[in-house]
């Protein structure tokens, strides 16, 4: 299996200590270092355990030769645009199960016309990884409610409104709600 485990590492500034502290449970370097350069094969349960050390999922990590990885030009930061110091490159972003979308059809809030908002479905046990987050909230009869979770409480949620002057909304046990997790726009 062709791997882009090195690239990912390098890509958020880890070395190979960073990542073989950060798998649970801890590695050494040297295994990392193995599993990178294919001298050791990487297994489902390792290739897991990286993805979690690193932030990413399995797939993120795995070479597939359908997916073309996008070469990176440059780096912007707070000193200018500048050539990466090596080569490098970012793979696209690929949705995961329980996304859904939203199309912003007109502008309002911090969204434009055009945007795609992809949403991660959680349970109402995971409600509380939403919040001070923009949510997707179900409501009876086809209809939803987007905003901003600002509370919960009792089983009731606290949603503020994406533009100025709306009021904020308190919605009742929702069997599920959507974080916004990805915005994808064009310019």
């Amino acid at each position: 299996m062709i791997t882009a485990i090195r690239e990912v590492r390098r890509a958020k500034g880890l070395t190979l200590d960073d990542v073989a502290r950060r798998c649970d449970p801890p590695t050494t370097a040297q295994t990392i270092g193995r599993l990178e350069t294919g001298t050791r094969t990487v297994s489902v349960g390792w290739l897991n355990r990286i993805a979690d050390a690193l932030g990413v999922t399995a797939a993120d990590l795995v070479k597939l030769p359908t997916r073309t990885d996008i070469s990176v030009a440059a780096v912007l930061d707070a000193s200018g645009v500048h050539a990466p110091k090596r080569e490098t490159s970012i793979a696209p972003p690929a949705p995961a199960p329980g996304l859904i979308a939203i199309m912003v059809a007109a502008g309002i809030g911090d969204y434009r016309s055009g945007d795609e908002l992809w949403c991660e479905t959680l349970a109402p046990d995971s409600f509380g990884q939403a919040m001070n987050r923009d949510v997707l909230i179900p409501r009876p009869a086809g209809r939803f409610l987007f905003g901003r979770l600002i509370g919960r409480e009792d089983g009731k949620l606290h949603l503020l409104p994406l533009g100025p002057g709306g009021r904020q909304q308190v919605v009742a046990d929702p069997p599920w709600i959507a974080r916004a997790v990805r915005l994808i726009r064009s310019l």
